[in-house]
């Protein structure tokens, strides 16, 4: 009987730098003994531009060239790995997994559908019903094809079946922990990071800041990324001292910038996706020894527990009361970041977070070895 590792191939066109959360999966995989390979060309179109793509016939076409031309690189580069157990398509493959059937078809195939496309729509185009039907039909194909479906949170099930997989963090935002973290007297300093889009609240955020500053609580914020809410964020915060904006931090530098920080700001939006999801960077935030202060949402009280501080979504007032407590009280903001390090450490890591696609992962390859085998006179 063979004792080789299971082979996985890391499938598609998904962008690491804008989504880590494939990191965690290889991480996951690899400390569980699988040989784990890369075959990624990564499609240039960020989700705004998809999302767009739906209702811009041109700009359709031109994505639509982009990833025939990525999908013609990837196929090349298929021919160079040797036929692995399992293929994981990564975040955002809703189109990948068709082309990994194809290459692949014995394989097990797993959709990390982190977040169905459908709802990202909905999200990012109230009241786009037609844009978000097309793109649920999109999500039915893919999951159609997949033998497994991951996804990142309960209230993302849509089958039943999916296995429910968190973000997570990798290694490198654990490490930045140790690198060192903002002294904990002198003023609150907080951090919020990502793409401004509407489950994010940063325009809530922004109010909270101004809020406290008209109450003369002295913080420190830095508002991190761009995007489709960025500009008012920045009307609403108007010249509030203390606050500084940057469209960009390198993937590299960011656990190491964020780490610098007492506090992280999870999500505050009033969307329905706001309220399906835990974002990427309360699980960073954590892991890199941040208090994190988010809305009080089921699947972020699921995840989070104890270890965090929340207030209503879509709630300036509430932002602002818990800002300013943590800025008077030092040791309640080290209290919070003690308990998110806690929780991150007992969490938030790739060997817990990956657990339950390595059960499933191994069970749907027993299947398929058993198939095989019978198919082929086996026992």
């Amino acid at each position: 009987m063979s004792t080789a590792p299971r082979r996985v191939v890391l499938f598609g066109t998904f962008d690491a730098a804008r989504h880590p959360r494939i990191e965690v999966l290889a991480e996951g995989l690899a400390a569980a003994g699988y040989t784990v390979e890369r075959c990624n060309v990564p499609w240039r179109a960020s989700t705004a531009e998809r999302v767009a793509a739906l209702r811009r016939p041109l700009l359709a076409l031109r994505l639509a060239v982009r990833l025939l031309t990525a999908w013609a690189v990837l196929w090349r580069r298929s021919r160079h790995v040797a036929d692995p157990e399992g293929v994981v398509v990564g975040y955002l493959g809703v189109l990948d997994v068709h082309l990994a059937r194809r290459r692949w078809p014995r394989a097990v195939l797993v959709l990390d559908h982190l977040a169905p496309v459908g709802g990202i729509v909905a999200d990012r185009a109230s009241g786009a019903t037609l844009r978000a039907r097309a793109a649920e039909w999109f999500d039915a194909r893919a999951v159609a094809g997949a033998d497994v479906v991951v996804v990142d949170t309960e209230e993302h099930r849509v089958r039943g079946g999916e296995v429910v997989v968190p973000v997570g963090a990798p290694a490198s935002w654990f490490a930045a922990r140790t690198g060192g973290a903002a002294p904990s007297r002198g003023p609150l300093r907080v951090v919020f990071f990502g793409l401004y889009t509407p489950l994010h609240g940063a325009v809530t955020v922004a109010e909270a800041v101004r809020a406290v500053a008209t109450a003369g609580v002295a913080i420190e914020i830095t508002m991190i990324g761009t995007g489709q809410d960025r500009a008012a964020a920045e009307a609403r915060a108007g010249a509030v001292p203390g606050v500084r904006w940057r469209d960009w931090v390198e993937p590299g530098e960011l656990p190491a910038g964020v780490a610098d920080h007492h506090l992280c700001l999870g999500i505050f939006g009033t969307t329905p996706k706001a309220a399906r999801v835990v974002p990427n960077k309360v699980f960073q935030g954590a892991a890199a020894g941040c208090a994190v202060l988010t809305a009080d949402t089921s699947p972020q009280r699921r995840v989070l527990g104890d270890a965090a501080h929340y207030v209503p979504a879509g709630d300036p007032a509430a932002l602002a009361a818990a800002l300013s407590a943590m800025a008077a009280d030092p040791d309640l903001r080290e209290h919070a970041r003690a308990a998110a390090a806690a929780r991150a450490d007992e969490g938030f890591g790739a060997v817990a977070v990956v657990a339950p696609l390595l059960a499933a992962l191994e069970t749907a390859i027993g299947s398929a070895d058993a198939d095989s085998g019978s198919h082929h006179g086996g026992p």
